[in-house]
C-alpha cells in the first residue's frame, strides 16, 4: 500500500521559514516524479514544485522560484519543501503527489497517481 505522509506544516511570520517533508512509503519510486501543491481556501490546487525521483531533475512553479527548494533523500525516502520568505499568500494546505513519469514537467499538468493527506500552512502579517 503506498502511503505519502506529510509533516512540517504551521503556524509563521511573514519572513519566516517552513520545511514541509513527505515521508514516502508502498513501492519503489524510482520511475516516478515526487511534487508539492497547494490549495488555498476558495481556490483551486496549484502546482509547486517537482523533482524526479531517481535522478533529482527539478522543477518549479513561477510562485516558487527564488524561495522555495524541492529535495529528496532517497535514504531516508522523504522528499522535502523548504520555503523561505513566507508570505500571506503562502497560506494554503500543502499536499505531496507522486506521479509515474520521467519528467517532471508534466508535474502540473496530467494527474498525479498517488497524493497525501496535505498539511496546513498558515502565514500571518
Amino acid at each position: 500500500q503506498v502511503q505519502l505522509v506529510e509533516s512540517g506544516g504551521g503556524l509563521v511570520q511573514a519572513g519566516g521559514s517552513l520545511r514541509l517533508s513527505c515521508a514516502v512509503s508502498g513501492r519503489t519510486f524510482n520511475s516516478y516524479v515526487m511534487g508539492w501543491f497547494r490549495q488555498a481556501p476558495g481556490k483551486e490546487r496549484e502546482f509547486v514544485a517537482a523533482i524526479r525521483w531517481s535522478t533529482g531533475s527539478l522543477y518549479y512553479a513561477d510562485s516558487a522560484k527564488g524561495r522555495f527548494t524541492i529535495s529528496r533523500d532517497l535514504a531516508k525516502n522523504t522528499v522535502y519543501l523548504q520555503m523561505n520568505t513566507l508570505k500571506p499568500e503562502d497560506t494554503a494546505v500543502y499536499y505531496c503527489a507522486a506521479k509515474r513519469t520521467l519528467s517532471p514537467i508534466l508535474m502540473p499538468h496530467t494527474p498525479s497517481d498517488y497524493w497525501g493527506q496535505g498539511t496546513q500552512v498558515t502565514v500571518s502579517s
